[in-house]
């Protein structure tokens, strides 16, 4: 009687104790759940807010000349930053200008970064600049993914980066990239200028420098040369007026006009976002803002508007800055 009693007081007390085990067991999984749900995962600094402000704290290209500018009717910004020795590109991004660069009288530019706050929000009209701007939403990027095809290009050599070669009979095709359409402060958007077949280029050799293919602009002698801290920059090459003016360069004409004091008859070529080639004192500009032109091309007839004698002043600009055309143009 006692061994079955006691028989009985065993089992009970296995019933307990395995009760408790499965208590404890589901107590822990509880705790661990509680645990994992109460963590926190901050993102990582800057992966957010600070994107903004990395764009405002690019360095200029150029030096930076401060103040400001009120646009007048026919400018451009490439003529604004010309005429102000600075990048087109930084200018853009001062003032939260997105491209094609639209801009009006009136308007007032900004000749330095935003100091103290993040940029600007993007504008490219007048009524966009009006409104009120949006808070930025930054969509997850996915990762780039392979082209299903490579392309052979990128394996080929790069070109020399100074390559005298002898110019081709077939015209090339403009390197300029981007649109074609150049705003006028003040005047209505035409549609992109037409091309004009090009004429046969002019005899002489070419020369490849920095990715750039450059001829001579025009066939005068060589009169006045390079001096980094003249007013103006550049090359005077002597002529007779009516002489031909030709790009020295594939692009885009940016600006061609008589605004800016000291040049004339100036027209600028945008030949990619670093270079810029300008073309002064013409007695007549031949292209408008947004033409495209091939290297040789006739763009001007030389003259002496701004200046006492027939001349071309000619002048290249990299990232904004002046730079010795005789580095880039072929050796005559």
């Amino acid at each position: 009687m006692k061994k079955a009693a006691r028989l009985g007081m065993l089992a009970r007390m296995d019933r307990y104790l395995s009760c408790c085990a499965t208590l404890a067991v589901a107590l822990l999984l509880a705790a661990c759940g509680t645990m994992r749900s109460s963590v926190v995962v901050e993102p990582t600094a800057g992966a957010y807010g600070d994107r903004t402000a990395a764009v405002s704290t690019v360095p200029a290209r150029t030096p930076i000349p401060g103040g400001s500018y009120a646009v007048m009717r026919g400018d451009t910004l490439y003529s604004i930053a010309f005429r102000k020795g600075v990048d087109f590109r930084d200018l853009a991004q001062w003032n939260g200008i997105a491209a094609p660069y639209t801009i009006w009288p009136g308007q007032r530019l900004t000749l330095a970064p935003p100091t103290g706050k993040a940029a600007a929000p993007v504008a490219a009209t007048p009524a966009h600049a009006a409104g009120a701007a949006a808070a930025p939403v930054f969509e997850p990027v996915a990762p780039a993914m392979p082209p299903a095809h490579p392309s052979t290009a990128a394996n080929e050599p790069a070109a020399a980066t100074a390559n005298v070669v002898q110019p081709s009979a077939k015209p090339v095709a403009p390197a300029a990239a981007g649109t074609s359409v150049i705003p006028v402060a003040g005047l209505p958007t035409a549609a992109p200028a037409t091309m004009p077949p090009p004429a046969p280029p002019a005899a002489g050799v070419s020369r490849v420098a920095s990715g750039v293919q450059w001829r001579w602009p025009a066939e005068g002698s060589l009169v006045g040369r390079f001096q980094s801290g003249d007013a103006i920059p550049g090359i005077e090459i002597a002529g007779k007026s009516g002489d031909p003016v030709r790009a020295a360069a594939d692009g885009v004409v940016v600006y061609s006009g008589n605004g800016l004091v000291g040049y004339g008859e100036l027209v600028i070529i945008k030949h990619n976002d670093s270079f810029l080639s300008a073309y002064g004192h013409n007695r007549k500009r031949l292209v408008k803002e947004g033409q495209r032109v091939s290297m040789g091309q006739q763009i001007a007839e030389m003259g002496s508007t701004g200046t006492t004698r027939n001349e071309l002043e000619f002048q290249i600009r990299k990232d904004g800055n002046p730079v010795d055309p005789l580095g880039y143009l072929p050796p005559r």
